[in-house]
């Protein structure tokens, strides 16, 4: 009879945290000695109001709006211009409110973190922060309701709202705000799909469907699901650049086919080509996108590309790497960061596809195959791998398969990432806003433009001490709170706006 499982005592649990901790730092002493360069990630300060008085608060919070509201009118004047360009669908004897002045509210709603449209009623309409936000933004003459920018974005066109997006990021293009974070010259630009809103209701004939649950529970749901494309640079920063809704073809003479990825993707790349005909771009794309017709239209477009390919997937492919690299290796071994790299490649596989493999393109796989240290829970130093694999556009050598592989393709999850903080961190990117096809778009639009102005603001430098010590929500519930209290001097904010403000990211 084997006897019972004791529990560790409260001592021993001290003394094995103890001994991790040990175990910790001997192993980064080690790192560095060898070299290698530690990034960890800063945690937020865990201390007391760093403010001694009302003064030092009042003063801390003026200087954060006044920046923040900087950032945000140096593109005002250009946005506005062109949102005003938009067909105005209403009455005219029934307007109250200008069309822009509608937009930026509903664009502020956002830039504020407001959860729904009564929520937005219920904080913005108070008196203190009506009063602020006409100090910030003089466009805003009266406040209107939440229900009538639903109505405004039920019946406009939203590709001029879109459009008004894409030049915003063409003037940051411009302007060479990202010249430091490109790879090969290209700007990496990550291509991939998140469902926004599930339900058991169809409230818009565009919805997909899809069947789930399991025997009696077995039912119909109806879902919205976006092709995202971000602007995914190895700093960190992605910028939402373009979204592209998969739609229930209605009268499609293909048996109503769904809508997929793919489908999506041939439409995303034609307008983004249109959109942009001769900027570099360098796709990262996950492993639905290794096939050949994906590859070709990139190539056709003359866009770079680093796509994840699965063991499993182009069987051919890997056939030839293994055969070649047999016969020549080409390899690399690095460091990078706390892991040990190494880089293998093939260039020039040959990879047939369509009937009879009638189409033929040259593609370049790279494999890398990583380990590192870490200390276990029982304290114990443990070897931990993995690895991945790329199809690659452009030839690799020693001299660009970091770039190309660290720089660009693994940072690939910066996408993924902007969907987590779209969806937990304060955007409710699963909330539609409305239960109208086009108004549902229209607010996913401002939402995604309102996560541009602030990501900016994360990374300029005039605003980097303030996120670093509050963190990203912390940052942007502090200057709301200052607009919703009596925090802010007219007199002295007037001063600070007037203040030219130059966009430098960190």
């Amino acid at each position: 009879m084997s006897k019972p499982c004791r529990r560790p005592t409260r001592a021993a649990l001290k003394e094995l945290r103890s001994e991790k901790k040990r175990q910790e730092k001997a192993l980064n002493a080690k790192r560095r000695a060898s070299g290698q360069v530690l990034h960890s990630p800063t945690s937020l300060p865990n201390r007391c109001s760093a403010f001694a008085t009302v003064g030092e608060e009042r003063e801390a919070r003026e200087d954060a709006v006044s920046k923040k509201t900087r950032l945000l009118r140096k593109e005002l004047p250009a946005l506005l211009e062109q949102l005003e360009q938009i067909p105005d669908p209403r009455d005219p004897r029934k307007r109250r409110h200008k069309l822009t002045a509608l937009l930026l509210y509903g664009l502020l709603m956002f830039v504020f973190q407001f959860s729904s449209r009564r929520e937005t009623n219920r904080e913005i309409s108070r008196p203190q922060f009506m009063a602020n936000l006409h100090l910030l933004f003089p466009e805003i003459e009266t406040l209107p309701h939440a229900d009538t920018l639903f109505r405004l974005l039920r019946d406009i066109d939203l590709d001029h709202l879109e459009q008004a997006h894409v030049d915003l990021v063409k003037r940051l293009i411009r302007g060479k705000s990202f010249r430091r974070y490109l790879i090969n010259h290209c700007y990496p630009i990550a291509i991939d799909g998140s469902q926004k809103v599930a339900g058991d209701t169809l409230w818009a004939e565009e919805l997909l469907q899809r069947t789930v649950g399991k025997e009696e529970t077995r039912h119909t749901q109806y879902f919205v699901y976006v092709l995202e494309a971000s602007l995914a640079f190895h700093n960190g920063l992605v910028v939402p650049l373009l979204s592209e809704f998969l739609e229930h073809a209605l009268g499609d003479t293909e048996a109503q086919k769904q809508d997929c990825e793919l489908r999506g993707f041939v439409r995303l790349s034609d307008r983004l080509k249109t959109l942009f005909p001769r900027l570099p771009i360098l796709l990262l794309l996950d492993g639905l996108y290794a096939n050949g017709p994906v590859m070709q239209r990139c190539l056709r477009a003359h866009w770079q590309f680093i796509i994840v390919l699965k063991d499993k997937d182009l069987s051919t492919v890997w056939q030839e790497f293994r055969a070649l690299h047999a016969l020549k290796p080409q390899a690399v071994q690095r460091a990078w960061g706390r892991r040990r790299q190494h880089f293998s490649w093939v260039n020039d596989i040959d990879y047939a596809f369509a009937a009879n493999g009638r189409q033929r393109l040259k593609l370049n796989l790279v494999v890398c195959e990583e380990s590192w240290e870490k200390i276990d829970e029982q304290a114990r130093t443990v070897t931990e791998t993995s690895r991945h694999a790329w199809l690659s556009s452009q030839p690799l050598r020693q001299d660009n398969v970091h770039e190309r592989c660290n720089l660009g393709a693994r940072h690939r999850w910066g996408i993924e990432a902007g969907f987590l903080v779209e969806k937990h961190q304060g955007y409710h990117y699963e909330h539609a806003f409305a239960l109208d096809w086009n108004a549902m778009k229209g607010y996913h639009l401002l939402m995604r433009l309102a996560h541009v102005f602030n990501t900016l603001a994360r990374f300029t430098r005039q605003l980097r001490n303030l996120y670093q010590e509050l963190g990203v929500r912390g940052a942007i519930a502090f200057i709301r709170n200052s607009c919703a209290a009596p925090w802010l001097d007219p007199a002295r904010l007037r001063l600070l706006l007037a203040e030219p403000f130059l966009l430098q990211l960190e």
